[in-house]
């Protein structure tokens, strides 16, 4: 079910309970649901944030952060919000429906189902239980079960486009394409400007080999939305089968222009490239396609023949190699790899290739009848080079069975909490507080100029020169701590990084024991090192790839380490002056985990939670690092709850690398 369809049954089909008479929970009640209504989901889970704070039974407030959630692709967290409302409502329908569609994003169906079943107990009159119903029974690859569902939402909703659409799907995985058709064709009947139902007829028309009626229905639907990348990438296929290889590729373009990662895209251009001899351009779509999916085996063996008709043995053989590495079976490569030894004079090795090819293709043969061997990699007979569509044979293992949309992202911790100067003093809203800190209070209040402390990087003090000869005369005049220390605030924000630790290591030798002066100088420290390493472009940061893992990326190839133990010392003083400051655990995290010391840094994010429960950033930075450390579950439960408590960022992260996996 798309987002859209999501908020708005949500807000309109279901009936919802008062919340009572107070004027403030009906602000941000319905502050909340037009945030929804807006897509602002951000803006709608603080509102919904205030309103749990303010009424911690207010099943709806849960309920509808659980829908702002999961159009944030935070399923995790949905689902979480959606127990929650259960919890304090445990007959409130639309909480089963919409954790059963969340159950069923992270491919969790007998649960999903079993959510449904129960709303559908809880009120049998509701047809969009069996329209979700159905598409779960339709992911869960029980079809006939979804097209009896869908048969129930169409008796009650007959003008419906999109239940003839999914019953139509389900016709055409059951080998029924004269229903499907049917379908498809009800479909556009009933909305003729939607271009969904032209692109799935031209799929069956294109199974029946009718390329001219399946052209015709693309060249519709792109009429209707000229960036439907789905439309132009199948439209790419039937051009290819029909030998119109100029027009397949400038589909292929298109599609790559609207989505320049699109993996399986740039598979398919890098085969045909390869066809008309575009050798170089090949090969630069094959290596695209290997930084994406680096076990992408269909990738290594197609590479490896555009290395063969370039003469270049070597780099083929050691592609095959790779084919060989993730599929054993594969008797192709090896037989291909045993060309290649012979060609660079290896005639021991290429032999035993050979022999290898030679037993797996008999032994294939020998249970070819078990389609569901891995196996079939040693069918000499079938053709790895052929362009792949959506629902090919090894789409789904390769490619994640969809139109990959890949970004390089880099993935950056939160900055440290420091202080910083700013042009007025801010006031913090009590509903936002999330740590009562009265020396903190105390400490910002004495201040000779306006600052704040946030983890934040960089300048934050537009009118620096008069404030800075201000203080440097109130300096003049009597070095007091307080002075010194607002002078480094103003250095540091100017970059003057040596003139600021000057002015630190005054105020500390006058108040030794002021865990605050630490705590700055040990950040300015860290982020001097950071601006060095900047300046030289070896910046390290967290970078996930496309497999769910996290690498440790660096711009240059030429590393080096920075060492953080000044910083590290600060802080530790800090923590030996105030251990109950959750700021200061934070910080040392942040710190240990630029030094590399990640079960520390993990250990220092946690005093600081249960310190501080409501410190975003420090949740947000342990599930980077528990990403980073292959803990891929704790991790998006942290990003979520980092998402819940205001860090937007942490929604991209979530989005893209706490998908469930594919199952096989």
């Amino acid at each position: 079910m798309n987002k859209k369809a999501v908020i708005i049954l949500a807000l309109l089909f279901f009936p919802l309970c008062r919340l009572g008479a107070q004027y403030d929970l009906n602000h941000f009640y319905y502050q909340g649901r037009q945030a929804l209504i807006d897509g602002k989901y951000a803006a709608a889970i603080e509102s919904f944030n205030i309103l749990s704070r303010l009424d911690t039974a207010s099943f709806e407030a849960y309920f509808f952060r659980g829908i702002a959630k999961y159009n944030l692709g935070d399923f995790a967290g949905a689902q979480k919000d959606f127990d929650r409302t259960l919890h304090f409502n445990p007959i409130y329908t639309p909480a089963y429906h919409y954790r059963a569609i969340t159950l069923s994003r992270i491919g969790k169906y007998d649960l999903a189902l079993k959510d449904l079943e129960e709303a559908v107990d809880l009120r049998p009159s509701y047809t969009g239980l069996y329209f979700s119903r159905g598409v779960t029974y339709f992911l869960s690859q029980q079809f006939d079960l979804a097209i009896q569902d869908f048969n129930r939402f169409i008796r009650r909703e007959p003008r419906e486009g999109d239940a003839y659409l999914n019953r139509g799907a389900c016709y055409l995985f059951l080998g029924d394409t004269t229903q499907a058709m049917a379908d498809y064709n009800k479909a556009i009947s009933l909305n003729r400007y939607d271009p969904e139902g032209y692109v799935r007829r031209s799929r069956v028309y294109g199974m029946q080999e009718k390329y001219d009626e399946a052209i015709a229905d693309l060249n519709k639907a792109i009429g209707l939305d000229s960036t439907n990348t789905y439309a132009y990438f199948n439209r790419a296929l039937l051009q290819y089968n029909r030998k119109e290889v100029r027009a397949a590729l400038d589909d292929l373009n298109r599609v790559l222009k609207e989505e320049p990662g699109n993996a399986l895209t740039l598979y398919n251009r890098a085969l045909i490239l390869a066809q008309v001899g575009d050798y170089p351009g090949a090969l630069d779509d094959y290596d695209r396609v290997l930084n994406i999916n680096p076990n992408n085996v269909l990738a290594y063996f197609n590479r490896a023949s555009v290395f063969m008709e370039l003469g270049r043995w070597r780099d083929a053989m050691d592609d095959y190699s790779k084919a060989i590495n993730l599929y054993p079976d594969f008797a192709q490569a090896y037989m291909n790899r045993a060309y290649a030894k012979n060609m660079l004079g290896q005639y021991n090795s290429s032999k035993k290739d050979y022999q290898i090819a030679q037993q797996k293709i008999a032994e294939y043969k020998a249970r070819a009848a078990d389609s569901s061997d891995h196996s079939a990699f040693a069918d000499t007979s079938r053709k790895f080079n052929a362009l792949l569509a959506l629902d090919a044979d090894f789409a789904k293992k390769d490619f994640d069975n969809e139109l990959l949309q890949y970004r390089d992202v880099d993935i950056r911790l939160k900055p440290l909490f420091k202080f910083s100067a700013v042009e007025s003093q801010e006031n913090i809203n009590f509903l936002n507080r999330r740590f009562e800190d009265d020396a903190l209070e105390a400490f910002l209040k004495a201040s000779p100029i306006p600052v704040r402390f946030a983890a934040a990087k960089g300048a934050s003090l537009t009118a620096g020169d008069r404030r800075r000869e201000e203080i440097n005369r109130q300096v003049a005049a009597g070095r007091t701590p307080a002075n010194l220390f607002a002078k480094a605030l103003l250095e540091a924000d100017n970059k003057q990084f040596n003139n600021a630790m000057l002015c630190y290591d005054a105020a500390i030798a006058l108040e030794p024991d002021n865990a605050w002066f630490y705590i700055n100088r040990g950040a300015l420290q860290a982020e001097m090192i950071d601006f060095i390493s900047s300046i030289e472009n070896n910046v390290q940061v967290l970078t996930l790839d496309n497999t769910k893992t996290v690498k440790t990326r660096v711009q240059d190839q030429v590393t080096r380490s920075y060492d953080y133990t000044p910083a590290l010392h600060d802080m530790t003083r800090a923590e030996e002056l105030m251990p109950d400051s959750p700021y200061i655990h934070y910080n040392l995290g942040n710190l240990y985990c630029l030094s590399n010391d990640l079960p520390e840094s993990i250990s220092q994010y946690t005093k600081a939670i249960e310190l501080a429960p409501k410190i975003g950033e420090a949740y947000y930075n342990r599930g980077l690092v528990q990403i980073y450390l292959k803990d891929r579950d704790k991790g998006c439960i942290d990003l979520s709850v980092a998402g819940e408590l205001g860090i937007a960022d942490a929604y991209s992260v979530i989005k893209k690398y706490c998908k469930q996996e594919d199952k096989e």
